[in-house]
């Protein structure tokens, strides 16, 4: 039985009711009335039902394909408006006992090198990402209760919270570890880590178990039933997601939609942010071995629909996507994207020739993260650092309260200027700072927000040229 509110996977995600949601889209996939219906409710800008979205989807009507592509474009612009937040992903081990079949760091890979990065090392790693200019991490690492234990995540994020390195300051560390305990959960918390990020991969359970074939991930209802455990230990950050290719990509858009609709029924606030990955090739990983990979074209489609359906949620994007694909996609929905992404254990500090062997996918965007700067400011769009809400405690239904009321003018356009003035300050080229100056120009002389603000704004941006730093709205 379906019912959203049930923290039992097998209800919140029911299979049956997804089968129905599938058959009902593509039933009315030409319905002009009922699709008409459909996108007058989504321009009121509250979101959609998963049954309503996986119409959208399957729409066949060219007409309202591109009706459905700018109405996204325009919910993306009213919730964020042009700014693009930057992170990059840094991983600490990839000692895994997990049989993932699509991953590379599967126990029985016994030719991809293994390491598990020493405290001393992940300074190392902190150092060369401050100096890149990042704010942002969200750590990765594999399943192993011996190599990798709560203890060891724990003090990881200590140090790389404790790392001062000139004007350079990891100010959020997102987490991505596989499911735990409500225990290990509230020890997170407590660490101050921001979002909790876990990849469904797939939620079709009977593809989840042979996808999942060995490991303690072979649990389907432990791991889709993480969130909840998260956010019951006081994690109100959480970012959901799937791996496109491993399972009909309808399927997974329908449960991706229902298990935000299960998180806003259960605990009043949806998930901060939803990613969309698709299955890349790597090392003993052939992309084509899986039968439901997507193209381009749907790939924009599930991104347009899925922000048409969840307007509050930030997507993310990450390096695995071309620089043609990124482009696309930053119109349609994405507001969070990777920059100068390395995928090995290690490879900041120390770059060896053959690091990709380590890697866990391949990278398709390798540009340095001052490219992507100057290519996203080239675009229209503004590239932001901004970490401010969640060190001002605007997490969980607090934020979604401002991102619903359509308030990023008054907090995080702020800070994205702020924290782009840092980067421009203390780590651009000499062509990306003469871009950022004049764009920051531009939106001081355009701000739509609070006229105190604005004026707060402009001070803070004058005194970041003296060396001062951190301010947040």
């Amino acid at each position: 039985m379906y019912n959203p509110k049930s923290h039992k996977a097998e209800e919140f995600i029911n299979h049956e009711e997804i089968l129905e949601t599938l058959e009902y889209a593509q039933k009315n996939k030409n319905n002009v009335e009922l699709i008409d219906k459909i996108l007058a409710k989504a321009k009121l800008e509250k979101g959609l039902t998963h049954r309503e979205a996986a119409v959208l989807l399957d729409c066949e009507i060219e007409e309202k394909n591109q009706e459905i592509f700018a109405l996204a474009k325009h919910i993306k612009q009213k919730y964020y408006g042009n700014r693009i937040v930057l992170f990059a992903p840094l991983y600490l081990s990839n000692y895994c006992v997990n049989g993932c079949v699509y991953c590379p760091y599967h126990h029985q890979n016994k030719h991809i090198p293994r390491k598990k990065l020493s405290q001393e090392e992940i300074k190392n790693e902190v150092i060369a990402l401050q100096d890149m200019g990042h704010k942002r991490l969200a750590i990765e690492s594999g399943e192993d209760p011996v190599n990798n234990p709560i203890e060891y995540i724990l003090d990881s994020i200590k140090t790389i919270y404790s790392i001062k390195h000139k004007n350079g300051a990891i100010r959020r560390v997102n987490v991505n570890i596989a499911a735990t305990s409500v225990e290990n959960y509230k020890k997170l918390h407590d660490a101050g880590i921001g979002t909790y990020v876990l990849f469904q991969e797939t939620y079709n359970k009977e593809s989840y178990e042979k996808l999942h074939p060995t490991g303690p991930k072979h649990n389907y209802a432990y791991h889709t039933e993480a969130m909840d455990r998260a956010m019951e230990a006081g994690i109100d950050d959480v970012s959901l997601g799937v791996l496109f290719g491993l399972e009909l990509y309808r399927y997974e858009f329908a449960g991706l939609i229902m298990h935000a609709e299960h998180l806003e029924a259960a605990f009043g606030v949806g998930p901060h942010a939803i990613s969309v990955p698709r299955v890349k090739k790597a090392d003993g990983i052939d992309p084509s071995a899986f039968d439901n990979g997507i193209d381009d074209d749907t790939f924009a489609k599930i991104v347009a629909c899925i922000r048409i359906a969840t307007p509050y949620t930030g997507m993310l994007l990450s390096t695995r996507e071309s620089e043609e694909c990124r482009k696309r996609l930053l119109e349609l929905g994405i507001s969070q994207m990777s920059g100068g992404s390395k995928t090995s254990v290690g490879g900041y500090y120390e770059p060896e020739p053959d690091w990709e062997d380590s890697a866990q996918f391949d990278v398709s965007d390798r540009r340095t993260l001052d490219e992507v700067i100057k290519w996203l400011m080239e675009l229209g769009h503004l590239p932001s650092f901004c970490t401010a809400c969640y060190r001002a405690g605007r997490t969980g239904e607090r934020f979604m309260k401002v991102c619903k009321q359509q308030q990023i003018h008054n907090f995080c356009h702020p800070n994205a200027l702020i924290t782009l003035k840092e980067y421009l300050e203390d780590y651009a080229s000499a062509e990306t700072k003469a871009i950022g100056y004049k764009l920051i120009d531009e939106e001081i002389k355009n701000f739509q927000g609070n006229e105190e603000i604005k004026k707060s704004l402009t001070e803070n941006l004058k005194q970041i040229e003296h060396g001062e730093r951190d301010f947040r709205f």
